[in-house]
């Protein structure tokens, strides 16, 4: 075999979401990271159908480019993609890009346990706890949170639901399980991803969402809700969602519905979780303290054989 090209990876999931990190694509010139992030879909079309795509990636898979930083105040700089495109933020990629770096030795651990990292929406304040050289907890204070809209009527003849509108990373949909019977768990996933893509699709023509929300908030007395969140590409997240954790809180506070003090627990439907350990209320909207961490489930090389008839792979929806 003549190998054409070769890709270095290290994988790491965080609550069950899966994050491939890349660090060795071709070099190209640009000022700032928001002219990499122009540039990616052309320039590195070929490495991002590669390595997310089947058969060498899945559905579920998100990317991660790790560059040097631009940015002084910053350890390492960021840019998050799907297999839709770019994404400007992914929290649960900076844990994984945090325990990627520290664990392989790419960043130097500090007394401090603090580090800056910079995305195409800024500075991202991380604190990663190590113990004996393994990254055992990853804290995020995420930027603030709005509630845009509540009690938003859902426009669809069969499905009588309301739902709420939050600003995190991007723009959720939340809706409430007490307006459908079936309940979050594996066992339900076929039902659950009917009433996902009808939501999706009643939505698509009326409101630009990134996230569909469903939860259960029959156990909000004991701090905690379970969630099933569906991407605008019918996919569903395979954790509980940063995003999606701070949008049902968000939700939740601004409502009036959450009278207690952190910390508040999300599941997910396999029963991972992430927490919020604190909540502080601001003129733009509810920030959040969350706690989680990343596990490096491999290191791998890639290889393009130039006689191979899928080079940009595939992928079965």
């Amino acid at each position: 075999m003549k190998i054409q090209k070769l890709y270095s990876t290290t994988d790491v999931h965080v609550a069950g979401e899966a994050f491939r990190i890349i660090k060795n694509v071709p070099f190209i010139h640009y000022q700032s990271l928001e002219q990499l992030n122009e540039q990616f879909l052309n320039v590195f079309a070929e490495e991002f159908n590669l390595l997310l795509n089947e058969p060498r990636g899945f559905a579920g898979i998100n990317g991660c480019l790790v560059v040097p930083p631009i940015s002084p105040e910053a350890d390492a700089a960021v840019l998050f993609f799907n297999h839709e495109g770019t994404v400007p933020l992914h929290y649960g990629g900076i844990v994984a890009l945090t325990t990627a770096l520290l664990e392989c030795g790419h960043l130097q651990p500090r007394s401090s346990s603090k580090y800056k990292i910079e995305t195409i929406c800024g500075l991202i304040s991380v604190t990663a706890i190590m113990e004996r050289d393994e990254v055992v907890l990853v804290v995020i204070e995420s930027e603030a949170c709005q509630l845009i809209q509540t009690n938003v009527p859902l426009s669809h003849p069969h499905l009588k639901a309301d739902f709420s509108l939050v600003q995190v990373d991007q723009l959720y949909a939340v809706f409430e399980k007490r307006e459908i019977f079936t309940e979050i768990r594996i066992k339900e996933l076929s039902e659950l991803k009917r009433w996902g893509q009808t939501v999706l699709q009643t939505l698509k023509s009326d409101i630009p969402v990134k996230g569909l929300i469903l939860m259960d908030d029959s156990h909000l007395e004991e701090g905690r809700i379970k969630t099933i969140t569906f991407r605008e590409d019918n996919y569903i997240v395979r954790s509980p969602g940063f995003g999606s954790t701070m949008a049902c809180y968000t939700s939740l506070l601004s409502k009036g519905g959450l009278d207690m003090e952190p910390p508040f627990v999300n599941e997910s439907i396999f029963d991972s979780y992430l927490t919020i350990h604190s909540v502080n209320q601001t003129e733009s909207g509810y920030q959040f303290t969350l706690t989680s961490r990343g596990f490096i489930t491999g290191m791998q090389t890639f290889v393009l054989d130039p006689t191979d008839p899928l080079p940009a792979g595939f992928l079965l929806k």
